[in-house]
């Protein structure tokens, strides 16, 4: 008979099937289950939180599937590497992204539950939406669907109007910080970078944001509004709809430069079968010059909105 102070039977998120773990194992190291060889982790606790499994992780900290033991109910939670904690940089972003979700109250934007620390790291509490991500979707496939990439842009572009009418930027607008909750649903994420409207950059500061997606007035330390993250939102339709980035390059600098000077192949020259409407919609909204994109989102998502009307009028019928 197996000990209880010796193993701990710990479910596999993957498949369900019981595991024993030692209980010496350390904290968030995990083993293969033994069944489907899905990472499986010993839970440990953070206040009332049970952390569970590992979602994703990055260069700051980890995102855990969680389980918050008082009002029981799944949530995940985004904690911060303890190194960290004493960089005042990090902290600044950890803190932007903690206020500006809290302030924002959208469908398709994550809902930031709690802030707090526990044991010297700091650690953010979220809604769970841990059914892959817009990147990982078109990892996968190598392209997604172009009604997908409709659907979500409308969604998304919706989230990010919602974000300034409430004085914020989002700044980072791009594939992976787009994810999927169990019921579909598209919801925007990691506010890290976000700034208030009309709040200056610091060209001391390098490129902030991801150079695929970036907009060339940022690029240049110009004048950034909503119109730079309506550009990521459409370079990031692009490079999902058709399998390629707007722009390319040897390193993130060339990229980020080709957005400033090399002109924009539209999307279907690419993807020939890409419907004019989606096409021209995209191509619009990444005019080199501000002014000659959409002039707000509710113009994009009406042009998005009919170019998704007649999709499904042509696949479809009716």
């Amino acid at each position: 008979m197996i000990g209880e102070a010796q193993f701990k039977m710990v479910p596999c998120e993957g498949c369900g099937a019981k595991n024993f773990i030692p209980s010496v194992t350390p904290r968030f190291q995990t083993v293969p289950c033994a069944e489907c060889a899905h990472p499986v982790m010993m839970p440990v606790k953070l206040r009332h939180f049970e952390l569970r499994s590992v979602i994703a992780s990055g260069g700051m900290g980890t995102v855990f599937r969680a389980y918050d033991t008082i009002l029981q109910r799944q949530v995940a939670v985004k904690l911060l590497q303890k190194e960290f904690a004493q960089d005042a940089a990090s902290m600044a972003g950890f803190l932007r992204e903690a206020r500006a979700c809290a302030g924002l109250n959208h469908t398709n934007i994550i809902h930031i539950h709690n802030f707090d620390e526990h044991e010297g790291r700091k650690f953010l509490v979220m809604e769970l939406s841990d059914n892959g991500s817009l990147d990982g979707r078109f990892e996968k496939e190598g392209r997604v669907d172009e009604l997908l990439a409709l659907d979500v842009g409308i969604k998304i572009a919706g989230a990010l109007d919602a974000a300034h009418k409430h004085g914020l930027l989002h700044l980072d607008v791009k594939p992976g910080n787009i994810l999927f909750n169990a019921d579909g649903e598209p919801k925007l994420v990691d506010f890290g970078l976000a700034k208030r409207v009309g709040e200056k950059s610091n060209p001391d500061e390098g490129l902030m944001g991801t150079p695929l997606y970036i907009a060339p007035e940022r690029v240049e330390h110009q004048r950034e509004d909503f119109r730079s993250d309506m550009y990521s939102l459409a370079a990031t339709l692009y490079h999902v709809v058709t399998g390629k980035p707007p722009f390319d390059g040897a390193d993130d600098a060339q990229v980020a430069m080709a957005h400033v000077e090399e002109p924009l192949t539209p999307p279907n020259k690419i993807l020939s079968t890409l419907s004019p409407d989606t096409n021209d919609s995209i191509v619009r909204a990444m005019a080199r010059d501000p002014g000659q994109r959409f002039s707000s989102y509710d113009d994009f998502i009406m042009a998005l909105t009919a170019a998704r009307s007649r999709l499904l009028v042509k696949r479809f019928g009716g």
